[in-house]
């Protein structure tokens, strides 16, 4: 279990970036879904030791993760938003490397616990491509394998299929699902909710430093049960139906705006039909709701 109390980060200039954030997360994947400049990333940073914060605690099993860091990095895989590679190394090299450094000292365990996660990452057919030549999915793959060095209890992946093709979307997908265990925490930072929608057994939303919601995505779905209303007007009406109506979402097709508003009572207006709520429905909701 890992446990956050009260966490708080200012950074110089006066940015609140967290403003005492508070969650218990336990085995399994977890969402944490929030447009950019929420305070994912700093919070991010924070349980991966990379960044202090001004105040609160941070606790697996125990065990304080601030304080205590060199045991946090042994029982941590992480995979930044921004992952660093040394471009003329193969994706073996690195990951000879960056075993060293987790303590993996035996060089035949290392070769294959190499040749596991090559394979397990589908990236054994590569075995002498540098890495300049690795496209974005190769990437985010071998920066997977490399969070699971050293078996983790705690894997933090920070906005991992952000300009990815649907293709390797999927297949990340895949990766972070077989990744999961009974005993491992592994948090999904991202602003795509359908990473979260197709990933996660719990969630929270976080807008502005705050968690603004936390439960699962089907809870979330479930709120907005006989709410969303869809509705396709001309262009030049979709002010006035954002003025008249809670809109969510609106998007431009084939000249015409097609929108989507939350209506708890009933229809808005003789040009809405209901619509089967999704989670980028509650998402904009809630966040939209703080904008406000």
């Amino acid at each position: 279990m890992l446990v956050i109390k009260d966490l708080k980060k200012t950074y110089p200039g006066g940015v609140q970036a967290l403003r005492g954030v508070n969650l218990e997360l336990s085995p399994g994947v977890f969402g944490l879904l929030g447009p950019n400049g929420s305070g994912k990333s700093t919070l991010m940073k924070i349980i991966a030791t990379l960044l202090e914060p001004d105040s609160g605690t941070i606790e697996m099993d125990g065990v304080d993760l601030i304080t205590r860091k060199d045991h946090t990095r042994r029982m941590l895989g992480y995979l930044p938003q921004d992952f660093g590679l040394y471009p003329t190394l193969t994706a073996r090299q690195m990951l000879d490397y960056l075993a060293k450094l987790k303590g993996i000292r035996n060089k035949r365990e290392r070769e294959a616990l190499i040749d596991a996660l090559l394979e397990r990452v589908n990236l054994a057919s590569e075995p002498t491509q540098p890495l300049e030549g690795f496209s974005g999915g190769m990437r985010q793959r071998l920066g997977i394998a490399q969070a699971l060095i050293g078996e983790p209890q705690l894997i933090i992946v920070d906005e991992p299929t952000a300009g990815l093709d649907p293709q390797e979307r999927v297949r990340f997908h895949n990766l972070i699902s077989e990744t999961a265990s009974e005993s491992t925490v592994v948090i999904l930072s991202t602003h795509i909710v359908s990473d979260v929608s197709n990933l996660c057994s719990r969630m929270a939303i976080i807008h502005q430093g705050r968690i603004l919601s936390l439960c699962t995505p089907r809870q979330a779905i479930d709120q907005l049960k006989d709410s969303v209303w869809e509705a396709t007007v001309d262009r030049e009406k979709l002010p006035a139906f954002k003025s008249r109506f809670n809109v969510i979402s609106s998007r431009m097709f084939d000249g015409r705006a097609r929108m989507r508003v939350i209506s708890k009572a009933q229809r808005p207006s003789e040009e809405f039909t209901p619509a089967t709520p999704i989670l980028e429905d509650y998402y904009l909701e809630v966040v939209n709701q703080t904008a406000m």
